[in-house]
């Protein structure tokens, strides 16, 4: 399946920005080159635009096609991920398109990077439900209206098409030893866990990916250099030119410590209520709060507070602003400063959780597990015992304590830490 939107008119759309290049290349390469960890090839005194991507940006006389691959392994995007769709826009303003690639064939394989063990494999079922809501979640981010902006594509489209003896020659590219050298191959290797074949498979696959979409340049994290390079060896086999390579960090989570990811309970997903992104965002550690402006907001870095704590409230403001709407980002700081006073029956932010689905009579416990602000009944007794939990402003930390029906709850507000919130609705 091939959905393009409105690719028709991309050379008349290029032209107009060609009429004005100079505007262009001051307004737009900023935001091109914002927060980048490395762009490769890369020779800043080259006049030569083969290895001098300022240069070839600056030459060229059509919209370059950048791509971005993201593989739908779960349902839910975090704002670490946001940031080379973020970065896919940025070349988008600039007049270039952007190729979306939905990696609904690659993630049945699931990426090897940095994993310490074999990724299980998911079903072609699996990968299709995880999909349905990414389109939905980097709406906000990607320009979908402008003709000659975006063109999403599924590498189901051609991988599945490729023969053993296509399959041979894309595996003639590359040694044993080079697979081997990738991070968490040699890791694995070294800790003497077992490595599967099919895993060889997936830089190939995804380097593929550039051949067949005929990508001058690929985004990616830090961590995905890689598979981006293999891109550019198979294009090169195939007689084609190079794509660049821009890779970007990886944002560390809430905590300021380890990188964001949902295993590790430090993230911040698009799909979160506006409160709830809020809340966590404006307790973002100082060592973090300058990666989180640089990467996640278009704000000029020399014009932000001097205060810590005004630093916090506008990153949070700002961010969620972008999902949702200036009027959705004020109500939600508004909020947090209403629950924080205690006055929970102000907040119209707070995400709804229905109790129709709990069978009265019912423990407090497994509310909390039900309505997911806890990952199990077990881990909802000890927030309570830690006096980590709040019905209606006030701790509640006994685990025994038992509702009659959905009337005595209907319109509360349950809390969890500082930033999870639901209002319950009978």
């Amino acid at each position: 399946m091939r959905q393009t939107v409105s690719v028709t008119n991309s050379a008349a759309l290029w032209q107009n920005i060609m009429d004005d290049r100079s505007l262009m290349i001051s307004s737009n390469f900023s935001g091109i080159y914002r927060g980048v960890s490395e762009i490769f090839p890369d020779r800043p005194d080259s006049s030569n635009p083969d290895e001098n991507l300022a240069q070839f940006l600056a030459k060229v006389d059509r919209p370059l096609r950048v791509k971005l691959g993201i593989d739908p392994t779960g349902a839910d995007i975090h704002l670490g991920h946001s940031i080379c769709v973020r970065k896919l826009r940025a070349f988008q303003d600039a007049g270039h398109m952007a190729v979306l690639v939905i990696g609904d064939f690659t993630a049945r394989i699931g990426d090897p990077t940095g994993k310490s063990e074999t990724r299980a494999q998911l079903t072609a079922e699996q990968v299709a439900e995880n999909a349905k809501t990414y389109l939905d979640q980097v709406r906000p981010i990607l320009d979908f209206d402008t003709p000659g902006r975006l063109e999403i594509r599924y590498n189901s489209e051609w991988l599945p098409k490729l023969d053993l003896a296509k399959i041979l020659e894309l595996l003639g590219t590359m040694t044993v030893q080079q697979m081997l050298a990738k991070e968490g191959f040699d890791n694995r290797m070294q800790q003497e866990n077992p490595i599967f074949l099919h895993e060889f498979l997936y830089p190939v696959m995804q380097g593929y990916d550039s051949v067949a979409l005929e990508a001058d340049v690929e985004l990616g994290g830090t961590d995905q250099k890689f598979n981006i390079a293999v891109g550019r060896d198979l294009q090169r086999h195939f007689g084609m030119k190079p794509q660049f390579g821009l890779l970007m960090p990886i944002l560390i989570g809430t905590d300021g410590v380890q990188k964001m990811s949902k295993s590790l309970n430090n993230y911040v997903g698009l799909s979160e209520d506006p409160l709830t992104m809020y809340s966590k965002l404006e307790k973002i550690a100082d060592r973090s709060i300058a990666q989180y402006f640089e990467l996640l907001t278009d704000l000029p870095l020399d014009a932000l507070p001097e205060n810590p704590r005004e630093k916090q409230k506008l990153l949070a403001v700002n961010v969620v602003s972008q999902y949702f709407g200036k009027a959705a980002g004020d109500r939600a700081q508004q909020d947090a400063i209403t629950l924080i006073k205690g006055d929970t029956g102000q907040a119209d932010a707070v995400a709804e959780f229905s109790l129709a689905s709990v069978q009265f009579p019912a423990k407090l416990f497994y509310i909390l597990s039900a309505s997911g602000l806890c990952k199990s009944s077990g881990d909802a007794r000890k927030l309570m015992q830690g006096g980590g939990v709040k019905l209606e402003g006030d701790k509640v930390s006994d685990v025994n304590l038992t509702f009659e029906s959905p009337g005595d709850l209907g319109g509360k507000v349950l809390q969890v830490g500082k930033n999870k919130f639901v209002r319950l609705v009978s």
